[in-house]
């Protein structure tokens, strides 16, 4: 299997029209379009809008498996001419992601903590320099790395339920959120309610998150859709290279450090979560959640 963020031979010819065209002698299976195990991409070819759903039960945490494919899903669409925006939403009821899976970072060697951290960059770094419109449509609690893919988006929906709940609660685990999630943070609610929010390792319910401006709207459950398809279209209808260049103008500086100190960033990675009291910290955490499930 490619490297996470590295599409696999069948899948780099550029998509036309939904389509993908492997290479002869290799096997059409594994290339058709948008289809795999963790997440489910429809493409509608005459608004040229695509949705991608998260659907990897229980909780669509942030595997290594799962970021690979987000990021070959990314890749695919992004190739495609026909595909000029993505909305991202769970298949999954009450959670859009649980953000990154503990599983990956804990009693793991440290080949696979950089694999892992090198995935979690690569999709960052995919979303946040998107060309496309991105479009979170958040149907359910999106603690941690969920919230990182929404703060990546261009505009963020979500449904107004106050049971749900969204923000990088890193620090209650007793870990710490990386530069390049404060800086995202930081863009989208400004240096004082960042502060505050990721040193608290707080959660935000919908109303709180609306206040804050973490998101821009809050629907009910069954107008999400409708209304992300709606935003989608306003963005649209301005000329793509005028939105694309002004987005990157926007976002270059946040891009451009990760880029930079991007092996940096693995090594500290890695020194972090491998010390024996992160693990314990990550161990107590899975044992009250195993707890809390029984």
């Amino acid at each position: 299997s490619a490297p996470p963020g590295v599409l696999p031979r069948c899948c780099r010819v550029p998509l036309r029209g939904g389509a993908a065209r492997p290479p002869p002698g290799l096997p059409l299976a594994p290339c058709r379009a948008f289809s795999n195990n963790k997440i489910q991409v429809e493409l509608d070819q005459s608004s040229g809008i695509a949705t991608m759903k998260f659907k990897s039960p229980p909780v669509n945490s942030l595997s290594l498996d799962f970021l690979t494919e987000f990021c070959i899903s990314l890749e695919k669409l992004e190739n495609d001419r026909a595909c000029r925006g993505v909305i991202f939403t769970s298949a999954v009821p009450k959670i859009f992601s649980s953000g990154l899976d503990i599983m990956e970072m804990y009693g793991k060697s440290t080949e696979h903590y950089a694999e892992f951290w090198r995935a979690v960059q690569e999709m960052w770094l995919r979303l946040y320099g998107s060309n496309m419109v991105t479009v979170a449509a958040v149907n359910g609690s999106s603690p941690a790395g969920g919230c990182l893919i929404a703060l990546s988006c261009d505009y963020r929906i979500m449904v107004e339920n106050p049971k749900f709940s969204i923000g990088l609660n890193e620090a209650q685990l007793g870990i710490v959120a990386p530069f390049w999630f404060k800086d995202t943070f930081v863009n989208t609610v400004g240096h004082r309610v960042a502060e505050r929010s990721l040193q608290l390792g707080s959660l935000h319910p919908a109303p709180e998150a609306l206040k804050f401006g973490l998101v821009d709207e809050l629907v009910p459950e069954e107008k999400l859709h409708e209304k992300a398809l709606a935003v989608m279209a306003q963005w649209l209808a301005l000329p793509d290279h005028a939105r694309q260049l002004t987005k990157s103008m926007m976002r270059k500086a946040v891009l451009d450090r990760l880029v930079a100190h991007r092996e940096e960033d693995i090594q500290n990675f890695i020194s972090f979560i491998s010390k024996e009291s992160i693990q314990k910290s990550l161990r107590m955490y899975m044992e009250m959640l195993k707890k809390k499930k029984s």
